[in-house]
């Protein structure tokens, strides 16, 4: 025992850091939690995370009877839902929360849960695939948690936002991969000694990582507005403008963007993206992105795009002239691909759909 004991305190000093961190990120989601869809879910997250960490101290298993456990259980396997709806929550700004993310967290919590309570070490035909299925959902909810995380990562504009992308993929899977190993290679799967502590040190560390990269984002970058916005407001950027741009090349890319998209719309074809209106502009991507994101204030190439479109639909349906033209040969002309798209992007930023507005200013006019 006494040669264990550094261990032991090195656990614990683990395990105190990592709570303390979690609690100082915990307070920082609350406070934005009104705002900020993904600040809610993080604040959840880091709230399980300190279960976690708890329950997964060796004493902590090795002396608290499974009962008691369970709970305990069943958050930390709750976590890999979590981690997966704070993924689409930070990186998508059109996300919501659903019944379906809830009923995930509940079946994944409510299965764990019953095997620690009831099913794990017994007889039972159907322990074997329970407990094969409760440690086959981390892994599941990582690969989830990462293809949110990977989607739309081109059309994002927020330099920082990308770059944490990345790290989430990464170290999200890598880190799933590895505490399934150690547990799988454990007896009765539960960690112990070097082995737990080098889980929790893994865990302090992407945690302490996470947050040092979320603090270099402002969190108007970082976090998308929790309700959506209608009508004009629905287009207009979201990040604070810089009208007064120092560098003249800068100027000329803003004076040949403006030009691109209002003279030429380039917005109307298919297959318009960064790097094909880069390559059209003829400067890098990264200038484009910088300019779009930072002077004009806009998150996401995507929606950048759509204003452009919207707004030319909206002239359409407003003009005498083209009354009688469907709405769909409009949505085409414009540049969206299918009449689904368009019709969610127009009610989300007029707060009515494309034939509402035609014959409400039909009738006024």
């Amino acid at each position: 025992m006494p040669d264990a004991l550094p261990l032991v305190l090195t656990d614990v000093a683990i395990r105190g850091a990592l709570l303390a961190l979690l609690a100082l990120l915990a307070l920082g989601m609350y406070r934005d939690r009104p705002r900020w869809a993904a600040a809610r879910v993080g604040f959840s997250l880091c709230l399980g995370l300190c279960i976690q960490v708890v329950g997964a101290t060796p004493l902590f298993e090795d002396t608290v009877p499974r009962l008691w456990q369970a709970p305990l259980v069943a958050v930390s396997v709750g976590n890999a839902v979590l981690f997966w709806v704070f993924a689409q929550a930070l990186f998508d700004d059109a996300f919501a929360l659903r019944p379906v993310h809830g009923l995930a967290w509940l079946g994944a919590a409510t299965l764990s849960g019953l095997n620690c309570a009831m099913l794990a070490n017994s007889a039972s035909v159907l322990a074997p695939f329970t407990m094969g299925l409760q440690r086959a959902l981390p892994l599941v909810f990582a690969v989830l948690a990462a293809l949110a995380a990977a989607r739309h990562w081109r059309s994002d504009l927020v330099e920082e936002r990308r770059r944490l992308r990345v790290f989430i993929v990464v170290t999200g899977i890598a880190y799933t991969l590895a505490s399934l190993a150690a547990r799988l290679a454990s007896p009765r799967g539960q960690l112990s000694g070097l082995t737990a502590t080098l889980d929790v040190a893994g865990l302090l560390l992407i945690v302490l990582a996470v947050a040092v990269r979320m603090l270099r984002v402002t969190r108007s970058n970082l976090f998308a507005p929790t309700e959506p916005v209608t009508g004009d407001a629905a287009q207009a950027p979201v990040l604070p403008m810089d009208p007064a741009p120092t560098d003249p090349a800068e100027e000329r890319l803003a004076q040949a963007l403006e030009h691109t998209m209002t003279v030429e719309r380039a917005y109307r074809a298919e297959d318009m993206s960064l790097a094909s209106l880069a390559t059209r502009l003829d400067v890098p991507e990264y200038r484009l992105r910088r300019l779009i994101n930072q002077r004009l204030g806009h998150r996401n190439f995507n929606a950048y795009i759509n204003g452009f479109r919207l707004d030319a639909v909206r002239a359409a349906l407003l003009d005498p002239a083209r009354r009688e033209l469907p709405v769909l040969t409009l949505a085409l002309d414009a540049g969206f691909q299918s009449i689904g798209p368009f019709n969610r992007a127009f009610k989300a930023a007029t707060g009515r759909t494309p034939t509402e507005f035609r014959k409400e200013n039909s009738a006024d006019s």
